[in-house]
């Protein structure tokens, strides 16, 4: 019993190293897909072709070549990156490239009539997207972000192939070191499941607060 929760306890600790892939991955990842996604809009035809570029390779590429390039091909350039960072850039820039779309589809969708009623009140480009537009379209990206996320957190079972001791790699230890291989991986099912469970009731709750008041804006 007391092996067993020594290596429950391992699990664990690898859990931790999950969510903090998923907690930085996601922020990078929101950063880049907004910042991206404007780009897709953007009125400078060099900024739409640098982010159309980004979005094709990244959602045309897999995921396991990004993450060793990031981690083995980089150094050999200067740029020498922990398992943790390589794998927080890697699904970052992976997620981001979707999310990109998610951003400029969702500004895309709403009503014309408010950017016309901003430009009525005399407000510059900036600010109509950034008090009128985006406020709006943001309300209409938070499911698929949430969808975004949680694609994030099962991706994060790849960094164990860079040797990052997340929960898949110490489901795999304990597997490797006990010859039981049901209950480390049962374990790691339902601990995926309940943080992508703590995502999806957080991105509802935000969903509500980000709504409230919206109802009759958009049209």
């Amino acid at each position: 019993m007391d092996m067993w929760l020594g290596y429950l306890t391992l699990i664990l600790e690898g859990a931790w190293i999950t969510i903090q892939l998923t907690i930085y991955g996601c922020v990078f990842a929101l950063v880049v897909a907004i910042v991206a996604g404007l780009g897709r809009i953007s009125r400078f035809a060099p900024v739409r072709w640098l982010s159309v570029a980004y979005v094709e390779f990244f959602r045309g590429t897999s995921i396991f070549v990004q993450l060793f390039w990031a981690y083995y091909v980089l150094p050999l350039a200067g740029f020498t990156l922990s398992p943790m960072q390589a794998g927080v850039l890697a699904l970052g820039l992976n997620v981001g490239a979707y999310g990109a779309e998610v951003v400029r589809s969702a500004i895309q969708s709403v009503d014309r009539g408010q950017r016309e009623a901003g430009i009525a009140l005399n407000l510059t480009r900036g600010q109509r997207m950034r008090h009128v537009i985006f406020p709006q379209a943001f309300a209409v990206m938070l499911p698929t972000f949430g969808n975004n996320a949680i694609e994030l957190l099962k991706g994060t079972a790849i960094v164990s192939l860079i040797s990052l001791s997340d929960m898949t790699f110490q489901a795999q230890v304990v597997r490797a070191q006990t010859g039981n291989t049901a209950i480390p991986f049962v374990t790691i099912l339902i601990l995926y499941f309940a943080i992508s469970s703590v995502i999806s009731f957080g991105v509802r709750k935000a969903e509500k607060r980000v709504s409230r008041g919206l109802e009759g804006v958009r049209g």
